[in-house]
């Protein structure tokens, strides 16, 4: 109940900010928080995060088929082994062409 009033209040409290700063101040924040997003660093620690993401999965599916591969369906043990021989399908999710 406790965090449950801490959200509650908080939402409370940033609806009554948000509607005193405006629309004005919204579009700051939008163009601000765009900004972040473009930057190169910040575009560049995502897929490096990403990157990390797939080699720890590719890692795991080893780790997975061994223990549990026979007991998987068909269609998911051929996907973990997929991504356990680093032919994972590419997807272009989290990553960009710049």
């Amino acid at each position: 109940m406790r965090y449950r009033l801490t959200f509650i209040t908080g939402a409370l409290v940033g609806y009554v900010l948000g509607t005193r700063a405006g629309r004005e101040r919204y579009e700051q924040l939008r163009a601000q928080a765009q900004k972040l997003a473009q930057n190169p660093a910040v575009r560049n620690t995502a897929e490096a995060a990403v990157l990390q993401g797939r080699q720890a999965a590719s890692k795991t599916a080893g780790k997975v088929t061994s223990t549990v591969g026979d007991h998987l369906p068909d269609s998911l043990a051929q996907k973990v082994r997929a991504l356990h021989n680093g032919n994972a399908p590419e997807d272009d999710w989290g990553t960009s062409n710049t």
